[in-house]
């Protein structure tokens, strides 16, 4: 076994899969705008690819609030059967809640081990004049 290197993650809204086979990543996701919280949201995907690597593996996928504590969790077994292939996960969270601006950490783990942290920053905006 040798353990995968995290080639990309994103946040965003959708991920679709073309008949070719190759992904449509839908808005990716640079900031949430709201004009008002608590804010629900019905759908935010994080995308991930790992490459370089042979094995069965356990991608966790975790959204956490300000505070540490976690609002989301996706578990996903994957396997690479040589080093040459790469594997594509789409962590699909439904109605995840986001009771106020701030920053939200996304943590992705390979079986329990941190491999990449990073922050998706909630944001209260105006509402556009009519």
């Amino acid at each position: 076994m040798m353990s995968p290197d995290l080639q990309a993650a994103l946040v965003c809204e959708d991920v679709r899969i073309e008949a070719s086979g190759a992904n449509t990543l839908v808005g990716v996701v640079n900031v949430i705008a709201a004009p008002q919280y608590p804010l629900r949201v019905l759908k935010l995907c994080v995308y991930s690819r790992w490459t370089n690597g042979q094995g069965q593996f356990k991608q966790t996928t975790r959204l956490l609030n300000d505070d540490e504590q976690e609002i989301g969790r996706v578990e996903t077994q994957f396997v690479l059967h040589n080093q040459d292939l790469h594997a594509t996960n789409v962590a699909v969270f439904g109605g995840l809640e986001f009771p106020q601006p701030g920053d939200y950490p996304v943590e992705i783990l390979l079986d329990g081990d941190l491999k990449l942290r990073f922050t998706v920053r909630a944001i209260q905006v105006q509402p556009k004049p009519q």
